[in-house]
């Protein structure tokens, strides 16, 4: 297999590679990673200095599609100019999520989203894994995970681009507080 690299390699890790482990594990237990859309990666930052340096790289590589608050910290989500390739096509989009106030993260990438046509076609499917479902019903979009050695994939229906453009277009993006980031 080619390995393939991406310009932010040096400063976020291998990319391509990540997301070939998760497809690899994902494909063990029998998910075919080649029927699944790859919408996005995750890179969580261990401080709001490291969120914030992130973010500026990340404005050169990409069109910033939204940043917001969600779970109590900063995400932002970038569009990349450049997709990251990986053996089953290429990923569009990164979120950098900031760590939560008082609690102590690892930098790195941490997880991958793809999209399915069905969330309970793949329950159903796949009765032996063991997905987390405290999700499922959400309103906006709905999802199941699965935790696995290399990181967590979660699975949606909807890319995270089209959720953003919804979510910008009805106001329901929480913006970031004034102030926020002077605690960095």
């Amino acid at each position: 297999m080619v390995i393939m690299s991406h310009p932010l390699d040096t400063t976020l890790g291998p990319m391509a590679p990540f997301v070939c482990q998760l497809l690899t594990e994902l494909d063990a237990l029998a998910i075919h990673p080649a029927a699944i859309e790859v919408d996005h990666l995750c890179y969580r930052a261990a401080t709001l200095l490291e969120y914030l340096t992130l973010k500026g790289l990340l404005a050169t590589h990409g069109d910033l599609l939204v940043e917001g608050m969600i779970g109590g910290r900063p995400i932002a989500t970038y569009h990349l100019h450049q997709p990251v390739p990986h053996a089953y096509g290429s990923v569009p989009c990164i979120e950098l999520a900031a760590p939560k106030p008082g609690r102590s993260h690892q930098a790195g990438l941490e997880h991958i989203e793809l999209v399915v046509p069905s969330l309970d076609a793949l329950l159903t499917a796949h009765p032996e894994v063991a997905f987390k479902t405290g999700n499922l019903n959400d309103e906006r979009n709905p999802d199941v995970a699965v935790m696995l050695a290399s990181g967590q994939i979660k699975f949606h229906l909807r890319t995270l681009a089209e959720v953003i453009e919804e979510e910008v277009a009805s106001g329901a993006v929480v913006p970031v507080p004034v102030g926020y980031y002077d605690q960095a």
